[in-house]
């Protein structure tokens, strides 16, 4: 499926600023299952265009330096991305979520792909008691690692009720866990803490899903917003498998995979500082449209 990603920001603020600087990781990763064929930026004022510095994580970063005053800052990000993915299963000689863990603690790799990069507690995913024996329950050392993965991410979406005003950006997994509720966000922290506290090597994953779904299919849930979701090393000859825990599902051709790091921190699409006076206001518009 070939898909054209319109992805929208605005900030509007309450007097004119002099400066703006914003990092950006809004163009897609080229990926297992994806590849792509173009993308650019459409900012408003002009800014200048920089490299962003090297995060070590499956990260596109852009630096860009506004400082005409501008009362508002418009960018764009335009991508035409090619999905050639089959959503995973379990297959029965998958290793098991001990094994995983162990061969992840044994693996020499340290690229930015390394599952020893995603073995332990980051800024702010860290662990805590309740949510790793929640996740145990699912997450048991002789299961298959794919098929416990696929339970934890069910599980999930069958205990938590999705509702985008219970928590903020910076609510934490142990705030949404005892909510049980929350935002994809949300939800991907809390499977990343239970999976890492368990010994696997777990990454947060920055995408999009399709907006409109297949015919007979139902709409994901997150669609027209940046989507989140977890990815779990499963072995050297599975390598990484992604799971949906908002919407219970193995990351499929509906998934177009932005950027990956350890938590939100390494993979935000837009942050940055601004000199001015009061606040801001921002919007964000996204739209995901199968081509095929």
């Amino acid at each position: 499926m070939r898909y054209a990603i319109t992805h929208t920001t605005r900030f509007r603020y309450a007097f004119p600023v002099r400066f703006a600087r914003c990092n950006l990781r809004l163009k897609p990763i080229a990926w297992d299952g994806q590849r792509v064929e173009d993308h650019a930026l459409v900012i408003e004022p002009a800014a200048s265009e920089d490299p962003g510095r090297d995060s070590g994580y499956p990260v596109n970063a852009t630096r860009i330096v506004v400082t005409k005053p501008a009362i508002e800052l418009r960018i764009e990000s335009r991508a035409h991305v090619v999905v050639e993915r089959i959503a995973p299963v379990a297959q029965a000689d998958d290793i098991d979520v001990a094994a995983a863990g162990r061969m992840a603690r044994e693996a020499r790799d340290l690229g930015e792909a390394a599952p020893a990069n995603y073995l332990f507690p980051s800024p702010l995913i860290a662990a805590f008691p309740e949510i790793a024996a929640w996740c145990a329950a699912e997450l048991r050392p002789e299961r298959g690692v794919v098929e416990a993965g696929l339970a934890l991410a069910k599980a999930i979406k069958a205990s938590f009720r999705y509702d985008g005003s219970a928590t903020q950006l910076d609510t934490s997994p142990a705030e949404a866990f005892a909510k049980k509720e929350g935002v994809c966000q949300d939800f991907a922290q809390i499977m990343i803490s239970g999976a890492r506290s368990a010994g696997l090597a777990a990454a947060y994953v920055s995408g999009y899903l399709r907006t409109i779904p297949p015919p007979g299919k139902a709409r994901l849930v997150g669609a027209d917003a940046t989507h989140a979701w977890v990815l779990i090393w499963c072995g050297p000859a599975r390598g990484w498998i992604g799971f949906d825990p908002t919407n219970g599902v193995t990351m499929g051709p509906d998934h177009i995979v932005t950027a990956i790091g350890r938590d939100y921190g390494d993979v935000a699409p837009i942050d940055g500082v601004f000199l001015g006076r009061n606040g801001q206001k921002i919007d964000v518009a996204v739209d995901v449209e199968p081509l095929d």
